[in-house]
């Protein structure tokens, strides 16, 4: 039974992140709309994989971002360039989750088959690749080198990221270097160049953009740090894939660091969980338990709170406006959320 305190943070959740979505929701309607012109195709298994993917679809934490700081950095996040360029983000994303999917032989995605699982492995790759050029080649359109390197970056470091995460799997020997290494490649860059593109389109000064680019950095880190909690603390329901997969995919996550830190002699355990592929002989509650026991869940979350209060401290000297507000606002919705 949830307790009260737990239930009145979810409901002050889900407050924060309605009043934050509500403020660009137009927006993001044309974000929608946009993303589905963007995956036409006159091959007709791209335009069905592309409208499933959207109707799939996550929050739009991203193009939201980018939407976010565009109105913050002075700009007009419900023009074309600053649409266009949320979705671009949108498809970024996208493309890297089809790929992990892949990666990680994942059945589901937000409580829907994934695309590997429905269509095989080589169709999702396949389409991946199709997200990944479709982004580069509507960021053409804005003419600015300033985006295409961003963008370049961002996609080499991702990729950086999922190869150095594949030479750590089945590893329990991970450092608390190599693992932020890996989440800051794998998803805060992202966040970064979100935050930072909507400034350029804005046409912001150099200091506000990097604001910007230092907010998303550490709001993408607290982010990841959050998902990987979550994977110990969620539901399959609620998650939308199934709870505890990390662990079973041989990923060692920041509570694991921490529980061994403090607990050595749980290293065995972790061992036979990764090389069973399953908590057939080490019940995932007895993991649990020792996380909790340890403080190693709290630990991670406090670590979590950090990078969010940095995140809300780096964009301290923008414009107070609305849209600035929200942008302060979304590390507690971030660092609170249940999915």
């Amino acid at each position: 039974m949830q307790a009260s305190g737990q239930t009145v943070v979810l409901e002050d959740v889900q407050l924060t992140a309605k009043r934050i979505f509500d403020l660009i929701s137009p927006e993001l309607s044309l974000v929608e709309e946009e993303f589905e012109r963007q995956a036409r195709s006159n091959i007709q298994v791209i335009a069905y994989i592309g409208d499933y993917l959207r109707r799939s679809g996550g929050k739009r934490v991203r193009p939201a971002l980018t939407i976010l700081s565009n109105y913050a950095a002075g700009g007009d996040g419900s023009n074309y360039s600053s649409i266009r360029m949320a979705t671009v983000m949108e498809f970024l994303h996208t493309a890297t989750l089809v790929h992990d999917d892949v990666i990680d032989k994942s059945e589901t995605r937000r409580n829907v088959p994934s695309i590997n699982s429905e269509f095989g492995n080589q169709t999702a790759v396949l389409m991946g690749d199709w997200l990944y050029m479709s982004a580069f080649e509507t960021s053409l359109a804005e003419r600015s080198l300033p985006i295409l390197d961003i963008l370049t970056a961002v996609t080499r470091r991702m990729t950086e990221g999922e190869l150095l995460q594949l030479t750590l799997l089945g590893r329990t020997d991970i450092t608390e270097e190599q693992y932020f290494d890996v989440i800051a490649r794998k998803t805060a860059y992202l966040f970064s160049a979100c935050c930072e593109i909507g400034a350029l389109v804005a046409g912001a000064d150099p200091l506000t953009q990097a604001r910007l680019r230092n907010y998303g950095m550490k709001l993408g880190i607290a982010f990841q740090l959050v998902d990987d909690l979550l994977d110990f603390t969620g539901t399959d329901d609620v998650l939308g894939k199934p709870a505890g997969a990390d662990l079973l995919e041989g990923k060692l996550s920041l509570p694991l660091i921490f529980l061994l830190q403090r607990r050595p002699e749980m290293r065995g355990a972790i061992q036979a969980v990764i090389g069973d592929g399953g908590y057939t002989n080490v019940a995932r509650r007895i993991l649990l338990e020792a996380l909790e026991e340890s403080d190693a869940l709290q630990l991670a979350k406090e670590r979590a709170i950090e990078y969010a209060e940095a995140a809300r401290a780096s964009i301290e000297g923008l414009p107070s406006s609305p849209h600035a507000e929200a942008l302060s606002d979304i590390p507690t919705y971030i660092v609170d959320r249940d999915r």
